[in-house]
Parts: C-alpha cells; sequence; structure tokens
C-alpha cells in the first residue's frame, strides 16, 4: 500500500492488503467467533510470493527447485499450500521430516538437511530416497553401514558444505561470526576426505552440494560467491555423478516501505544465480538442478496478527496499550523494530497524536510489540492490525502464561480455521504431564 492509501485506511478504520478486507465490524464479528486475538494467512500473498520466486529463477534456469524451509512456519495448512503449488518439504528435523510424510509429501521430494540426525532418520530418508544433504563426518559412518546392508540399491546423498564466505575480506555471516559451524570443511581437508571415504562403497552415489549460510547482509553478491564456488567444488570432485546445487535459503523478500531496506528483489538474485549456473554447467548435457530454500522470503509477508486494545494506562509521562497478544505472537526474537501496523477503532473521531508504546499480556517488563508510537491513542476496544509476522512466530511461539490464539486464512472472500485456538487440555497435555 502506498503513504495516501495507508493514511485513508487509518482515517477510516478499514484495513486492506493483497484482498483481504477488514473494518471495524468485521474484526469484531472474526472476535465473536475466535477470540480477542488471531493470526490470519493470506493464501493470495503466499501463493503470489511463491509465484514470483518460482518465475525470477526458472525463466533464467529451468532446472530450478525450491524447498520450503519448514522450520520457518511449519503450518500445515500453509505446507500443503504450497506443495500443491510444486514446492519441495525442505526440512531439518525428523520432527518436521514425519509432519511431511503425514501431510502427504512424497518422500523424494523431501529435503532432509540439519546438524542432528539420528542412525534411524538417515536410514528412513535412504530407504525412501528423499534428498539427505550430510551436515557432519558422524553421518558418513551411518550411510556406509545403510548402502553395506542395502548393496543392490543405489544410495543417494548431498554434503553440505563449509568454506570461507567473505565479501572483500570482510565476514558476513549473521551476528558477526567469522566461520559458521555447519556443513564439512573445505579447508581443513575434511570435505576431501569424506568424498573418499564414501566413494570407496560402489553403491554410494554423491549427487550434490548444499550451501547454506546466514549472511546480515543477505547481498546478491553472497550468492553470486556462494553459487560459484559450490559450481566449482562440484566439477573438481562430482562431476561424473552430479545432480543438483543446493544454494540454501535467507534471501530476502519483499519488505514494507516502513522497514528502510532497499533489498535486492527476487530478480536480483535469481540473476546473479542463474548466471553462474548457466556459465559453469554450459558444458554439460544435462544441467543440475538449482535448488533455492526459502523460508522468511516466502512467508513473512503472508500472515497478520490481530489483536484488541484491552486497557490505555498512565505511568509518569508516559502511555502504555495493553492488548490481547504478546512480543511473542509478532517478534519472537524480542528486536525493538517496530513492525507494520494499522490500528482499526471503533470510533474515528480521532483526538490529537501522542507518544505510546504497545504492550503484551505476559509479565516480563520486555514484552513490548511496539514503542515509540506517535498517533491518536487507541481506546478500549479497537484493534491493532500487525504485518509482516509469518516466519518463525509460529514455530517460536511457546506455551507461556496464555494459550496461543487460533489462525485463520482468507482467501477471497472466505475466512476459516487452520489451527484452532488452543485449550487447557492442549497446553498441557495430559499424555505429557503428570497430574
Amino acid at each position: 500500500m502506498n503513504k495516501l492509501v495507508e493514511e485513508e485506511n487509518a482515517i477510516q478504520g478499514y484495513y486492506s492488503q493483497d484482498g483481504m478486507k477488514f473494518d471495524y465490524r468485521k474484526l469484531n464479528e472474526l472476535e465473536n467467533s475466535y477470540g480477542s486475538s488471531f493470526y490470519i494467512v493470506n493464501v493470495h500473498k503466499l501463493r503470489e510470493n511463491y509465484l514470483k520466486i518460482k518465475q525470477a529463477f526458472k525463466s533464467r534456469y529451468d532446472n530450478f527447485i525450491i524447498g520450503y524451509s519448514y522450520k520457518t512456519n511449519y503450518l500445515p495448512y500453509l505446507c500443503k499450500e504450497l506443495s500443491r503449488l510444486g514446492a519441495y518439504a525442505e526440512v531439518v528435523s525428523r520432527l518436521e521430516y514425519d509432519l511431511a510424510i503425514k501431510l502427504g509429501e512424497d518422500p523424494k521430494r523431501i529435503i532432509f538437511n540439519g546438524p542432528l540426525k539420528s542412525r534411524e532418520d538417515i536410514h528412513l530418508a535412504l530407504k525412501n530416497e528423499s534428498i539427505l544433504n550430510v551436515d557432519s563426518l558422524y553421518e558418513v559412518e551411518m550411510i556406509k553401514d545403510y548402502a553395506l546392508k542395502n548393496q543392490n540399491s543405489v544410495v543417494k546423498i548431498g554434503l553440505r558444505v563449509n568454506f570461507d564466505l567473505t565479501e572483500n575480506g570482510e565476514p558476513i555471516l549473521q551476528d558477526g561470526y567469522e566461520i559458521s559451524r555447519f556443513g564439512i570443511c573445505i579447508e581443513n581437508g575434511n570435505l576431501q576426505s569424506a568424498i573418499i571415504e564414501l566413494k570407496k562403497i560402489a553403491n554410494i552415489k554423491i549427487i550434490g552440494l548444499h550451501g547454506h549460510f546466514s549472511t546480515t547482509k543477505r547481498s546478491v553478491e553472497s550468492y553470486r560467491i556462494k553459487t560459484k564456488k559450490l559450481c566449482m567444488i562440484a566439477k573438481q570432485s562430482l562431476a561424473d555423478s552430479l545432480e543438483f546445487i543446493d544454494i540454501g535459503g535467507g534471501i530476502y523478500g519483499e519488505l514494507p516501505a516502513s522497514f528502510q531496506i532497499n533489498a535486492p528483489t527476487f530478480d536480483d538474485y535469481a540473476e546473479a544465480v542463474c548466471e553462474v549456473m548457466n556459465r559453469e554447467f554450459m558444458d554439460f548435457e544435462r544441467k543440475p538442478a538449482l535448488i533455492l530454500e526459502p523460508g522468511v522470503a516466502m512467508v513473512a509477508n503472508a500472515i497478520i496478527f490481530i489483536a484488541k486494545v484491552i486497557e490505555t494506562k498512565s505511568v509518569a509521562d508516559q502511555s502504555f496499550i495493553l492488548v490481547d497478544g504478546s512480543v511473542h505472537n509478532i517478534k519472537p526474537t524480542m528486536h525493538k523494530n517496530n513492525l507494520p501496523m494499522q490500528i482499526i477503532r471503533r470510533n474515528n473521531d480521532l483526538k490529537a497524536k501522542k507518544m505510546f508504546n504497545i504492550v503484551g499480556y505476559t509479565c516480563m517488563e520486555k514484552d513490548y510489540l511496539a514503542h515509540g508510537i506517535n498517533d491518536a491513542l487507541p481506546n478500549k476496544g479497537d484493534y491493532i492490525i500487525f504485518e509482516n509476522v509469518g516466519a518463525y512466530t509460529i514455530v517460536f511461539n511457546p506455551p507461556f502464561i496464555k494459550v496461543r490464539p487460533p489462525i485463520l486464512a482468507a482467501e477471497n472472500n472466505d475466512i476459516f480455521v487452520v489451527r484452532r485456538k488452543e485449550e487447557f487440555k492442549q497446553f498441557f497435555n495430559e499424555e505429557l504431564y503428570i497430574f
């Protein structure tokens, strides 16, 4: 939405975004049915994100696969919708693997990553012919054991690679780390040793390389460098068996203007990555698949959180707006940046603007959903809509103080439940807790 539309909607107490439309009366109806706080998945936006990413990459490199990162938001409805569109399931634990199977995903379309896998996990993934990326050397022995017990089967695996990733000599990993803790290191010889060890067994076939790095800036250049290094290693060590290059996830999605970040577009990333892939595999009869594993870029802007104003409160010279929600619902890392939001007011007779904070129901001092908002004070019974809350909120939301709110989905003019409001019997599951 542009600024003029946002201001007009705020005055009218009306919210409109990508096909979703809500006024005060509609939100009040939803509250009567589902409670005074809830999430809404914008199905149109979710599909749009998938199709934009697919178009950006597949138009430049045809053998392209999207693996949706389950850990970012493993809401079953959302995972099934992305699978229906064509996304593989990218999982990092047996919990997520089993979820993908329960949702009806073809095991051959599951990408099993992650640093901690049991022998049972690995053997099941190999039996199901899932795409298994080895993160550490301890997994090698488990794979060898499976291959020796199943010598009539071709055991296909990928290797997650760890290498120096810098821009202009400067480390670019998240939180300033100089080296990543994930993957098999190339610099100390571990990668080559693993390849030699695995190739000793005739029915093991190393078919791909995986290279996911969490970087601070998520720059296009970091993806160009990473893709080039993966291609170089693959051509040197796996030229006769290579089936995929997996560049991981972490790309920016479409960000709200209020974030004030000049983020690369999907086309920017695709142009850099696909140019490298096309050049490096120009002479290959069949180019390897390019796998991208988006999470945040796929779901962050596809979900909103709506919370009712319960009270307005003054302490010294500050104003606090208490809502039926928590920082856990919208910002699980508890950062202090304000998300884009909108107040839907019962009474649009606005008074003078004033600074206020929006706080949650927990007993933690740091439970701030927003700091330093300059607007007309919300009143009891108004609703506040927080945008861009689709990434990690659902999976990081702890069972803490209150039950988890329901999740609804909006498609065209229909609104339906995709996760019910939690109840006491689910919060304190008697199959787990001893009373």
